[in-house]
C-alpha cells in the first residue's frame, strides 16, 4: 500500500445517459465505485465528481451557438479539464456515441485532455454495438491527446445481473474490476490536478506564421 498523498486525486465520471434511471449512468457509477475502492486500497484519497450530461444539455447547445458557457457547464468543463482520471460513458446510437456525448467534448478546448487517463465505456442493446468503443470512442479521445486505457467496458442488456460466465468470457463485474484497476494505477501517478496552469499560455494551435496567412 502506498502512502497517502497530500491532496486527493480528482476522478471525474461523465455519463451521457438520457433516460432516468439510466443504464449508462449505472455503468458509470459502477466503474467509479470500483476505481475509488482500488485507489483507497492503495492508500490514495480521491475526490469523485459525477457529471450527467442530460443536466447540461441545453447549456451545451447554447455554447455551441454562442461560444459562451453557463456557470453550470463551465463547472463541468473545468472538472474534466483538471481531472487526474476520466470515466467517459455513453449509450450507443447508430453505431456510435450519442450526439450529446460528442457535443460536450466539442465545447472543451482540444488541448485540455492532453495526457488525461480515460476509461471509455458504453451501453447498448446487444453486444454487436461494442465495436463502437474501438472505432468511434477510442479515436475521439486519441485525437484529443488523452491516454485511453487498454481495457474498455461495454454493457449490453443481457450483461446486467449475470454473476458468472458460462462460456469463459469475463462477466461485466470482471470487466469493471479490470478496467477500474487500470484507471486507478494511472490516476495514482497522475500529477495533472496539481500542475500549475498558465492562464495566459497560448493555445498549442497558435502559429505566428499561420497568423499572418503565410504557409
Amino acid at each position: 500500500m502506498t502512502e497517502n498523498t497530500s491532496s486527493p486525486k480528482k476522478l471525474v465520471a461523465v455519463s451521457a445517459g438520457l433516460s432516468q434511471p439510466s443504464s449508462t449512468r449505472l455503468l458509470a457509477d459502477r466503474l467509479a465505485e470500483a476505481t475509488v475502492a482500488d485507489l483507497r486500497d492503495r492508500g490514495i484519497d480521491v475526490e469523485l465528481t459525477m457529471i450527467d450530461l442530460r443536466d447540461v444539455a441545453n447549456d451545451i447547445t447554447s455554447n455551441l451557438m454562442t461560444g459562451f458557457a453557463s456557470s453550470k457547464l463551465q463547472g463541468a468543463i473545468d472538472a474534466v479539464s483538471n481531472a487526474d482520471g476520466l470515466i467517459a460513458t455513453t449509450p450507443i446510437f447508430t453505431a456510435s456515441y450519442s450526439g450529446l456525448f460528442k457535443s460536450f467534448f466539442d465545447v472543451i478546448d482540444n488541448t485540455a485532455l492532453t495526457g488525461l487517463p480515460v476509461l471509455i465505456a458504453a451501453t447498448g442493446g446487444t453486444p454487436r454495438h461494442s465495436l463502437a468503443l474501438d472505432h468511434a470512442m477510442r479515436p475521439l479521445f486519441s485525437y484529443l491527446r488523452a491516454s485511453v486505457l487498454p481495457t474498455s467496458v461495454f454493457a449490453a442488456t443481457e450483461d446486467w445481473g449475470h454473476g458468472a460466465a458460462d462460456d469463459g468470457f469475463p462477466t461485466l463485474p470482471d470487466r469493471i474490476r479490470r478496467a477500474a484497476g487500470e484507471l486507478a494505477a494511472a490516476v495514482a501517478v497522475s500529477k495533472r490536478s496539481t500542475e500549475v496552469k498558465d492562464p495566459f499560455a497560448l493555445d498549442s494551435s497558435f502559429s505566428p506564421i499561420g497568423a499572418y496567412g503565410a504557409q
